[in-house]
């Protein structure tokens, strides 16, 4: 069969969405399948374009068997509510006219976290007579209110007016977490039609290594014990939770072997840098992303890897993938987010939860740890003993029984004939 995917991230963009749809393609071509990408430019986050692409009308290229039309997008950071709904039409217009010349697929799918991606999505499966598969990343624009960004509005309503349009115009939905699909239920989804897919790990890639010797020299952390988050930098993630914790930890007895990296781009990047220089943080270590070749190099400078959320009740439902991660790297966890995830980190036994924004926990959890080598190890132990069951590859090749059957259902029931008036 033929699947059209759109998505506006894509490797070499290395964020989360940009590897769960490269990952799952790869594994749907391998399985025999035609895959054709829509997507933009890489640029995410900065806002640049990436060196060796340009953001023009149209570009093709063929990525480890994955067809990929790269259309043009108005361009920005990874900032300012405005220019990003720009951005986020601006793809979702040009998907829609770029259609015609990819074929005709069998089924189109429409990723968020924003879900202009899948208003093309559906448009185009209505335009081609195939079905519309919503995979749903996040609650938007739920998340858009959680995190401060805009408040409840005319604006915030008519977005989640087109959401519940599109909840309902999907042959099938593809949510990432299991609250995700208890949300959508209460808000009167067909449960039948909300399949529970989780982000995973690339096990090809994300395995456990030695500290890279070059990198740790390099960096200065010979002998120190390192702390690391590794990610985005966005209103989302409350980084000033670690900073005030990396803070804390240097006033302790023995606090100089800790130091700490924050790996990543985002839009509050640079606000926590400066922060970090007024509060003469000279144990924090601001890193810019890395392609996806190197990410594993620095994931091997971690003895534990911080995960953190602002503390909001949306955040509870949110799994976010580099728990999969730090299983697959045999990194313990030092988990601030509360809900699905915590209990996925604390029924596995791959770390320890501490309330979301919580400086005193997330400081007694580092200085445990540390203090702790044995615990240290045995949580290690269980993330390597975890990994296998996020296999990205089995979780995609679930995707694609779900896609399969949905055309299967879906070309039944155009088979039905019409009654008679």
């Amino acid at each position: 069969m033929h699947i059209l995917f759109l998505t506006d991230n894509f490797p070499p963009e290395v964020n989360a969405p940009a590897s769960r749809t490269f990952e799952h393609c790869r594994e749907w071509v391998n399985a025999g399948h035609r895959v054709t990408v829509i997507t933009g430019a890489p640029n995410f986050p900065q806002g640049k374009v990436y060196t060796g692409y340009s953001n023009r009308i149209c570009q093709r290229e063929r990525m480890e068997g994955i067809e990929v039309l790269r259309v043009w997008t108005y361009i920005t950071a990874n900032e300012g509510f405005l220019r990003r709904i720009l951005d986020y039409t601006s793809y979702m217009i040009a998907a829609i006219f770029a259609a015609p010349f990819v074929g005709k697929p069998n089924i189109v799918v429409g990723t968020s976290p924003q879900f202009f991606t899948a208003c093309a999505a559906w448009a185009i499966a209505t335009m081609k007579h195939v079905p519309f598969v919503f995979e749903l990343r996040d609650l938007w624009p739920e998340s858009i209110k959680a995190v401060g960004a805009m408040r409840d509005s005319a604006a915030i309503r008519f977005f989640e007016a087109v959401e519940m349009f599109l909840y309902r115009r999907a042959a099938a939905i593809v949510s990432v977490t299991q609250s995700f699909r208890r949300k959508l239920m209460e808000r009167g989804v067909n449960a039948d039609r909300i399949h529970v897919v989780t982000n995973g790990v690339d096990l090809s890639r994300f395995n456990p290594r030695p500290k890279d010797p070059e990198l740790e020299t390099m960096l200065g952390l010979e002998g120190k014990f390192v702390a690391g988050y590794i990610g985005t930098h966005g209103m989302a993630h409350a980084l000033e939770t670690i900073l005030d914790a990396a803070e804390e930890i240097r006033r302790l007895p023995g606090g100089d072997a800790f130091r700490f990296i924050l790996l990543g781009n985002g839009a509050r990047k640079q606000e926590l840098r400066r922060r970090a220089e007024e509060m003469k943080l000279d144990n924090v270590l601001f890193l810019d992303s890395v392609g996806k070749e190197d990410v594993t190099r620095y994931w091997s400078l971690l003895d534990v890897s911080i995960i953190h959320l602002k503390k909001s009740p949306l955040f509870e439902t949110v799994i976010p993938s580099k728990l999969f991660e730090c299983m697959g790297m045999g990194i313990p966890i030092l988990h601030g987010v509360a809900g699905e995830s915590a209990e996925i980190v604390r029924a596995e036994q791959v770390g320890i939860v501490f309330e979301p924004e919580n400086v005193r926990e997330l400081v007694a959890g580092l200085t445990r740890l540390k203090e702790e080598p044995d615990t240290k190890q045995h949580l290690g132990r269980n993330a390597l003993a975890a990994a296998p069951r996020y296999d990205r590859r089995r979780l995609a090749l679930e995707m694609l029984q779900i896609l399969v059957t949905t055309i299967s259902s879906h070309q039944a029931a155009k088979r039905q004939p019409h009654p008679r008036r």
